[in-house]
C-alpha cells in the first residue's frame, strides 16, 4: 500500500491512552537524533496519511520509518533500534514468532485502557515539543 508520508518517520500512536503518552515521552526522551515525528491516530494528519483502516486501528502503535508502515511489536522493534543503545538488546525479540510477539502485543493493547487508564482529550506537546508533533 502507498502512503502520503515521505522521507518523515512518524510515530502514530493512541493519543487519549496513558500507556501510548507515557510511551510516546519515554521514545522522546531516548531519541538524541530528534528523528522521529509524533501523530495521534485521532488527528487530523492521521487520518489525511493513513488508510482509514490503520487511522482507525487505535491497539496498535504504527511506525512508519519513510518506506513502510509497521504495526505491533513489529513497530516497537524497529523503533528499538533507532533509539539505540541498550534498547538494541530488545531486538533479540526477532528471535520470536510475530504471531507470538504480536499476540502478547494484544493482550496489553486490550487492556491497556483498564490498567493504565485513559485521558478524554488527547496529549497536548509543550512548547519545546510541538514541532516534532504532527497534527
Amino acid at each position: 500500500m502507498q502512503y502520503k508520508i515521505s522521507n518523515q518517520k512518524v510515530v502514530f500512536f493512541d493519543g487519549v491512552c496513558n500507556l501510548c503518552q507515557r510511551s510516546i515521552k519515554y521514545i522522546i526522551k531516548y531519541d538524541k537524533k530528534q528523528s522521529l515525528k509524533f501523530a495521534s491516530l485521532q488527528g487530523e494528519y492521521a487520518k489525511k496519511m493513513l488508510h482509514p483502516t490503520d487511522h482507525k486501528n487505535l491497539g496498535s502503535i504504527l511506525y512508519f520509518d519513510s518506506k513502510e508502515l509497521n504495526t505491533k511489536s513489529t513497530a516497537i522493534l524497529k523503533l528499538c533500534n533507532v533509539l539505540g543503545g541498550w534498547h538494541k538488546i530488545l531486538l533479540l525479540g526477532y528471535l520470536l514468532p510475530k504471531f507470538f510477539r504480536n499476540m502478547f502485543y494484544d493482550v496489553i493493547a486490550q487492556n491497556r485502557y483498564k490498567w493504565f487508564g485513559r485521558h478524554e482529550h488527547c496529549m497536548v506537546p509543550t512548547k519545546d515539543l510541538k514541532n516534532r508533533f504532527l497534527e
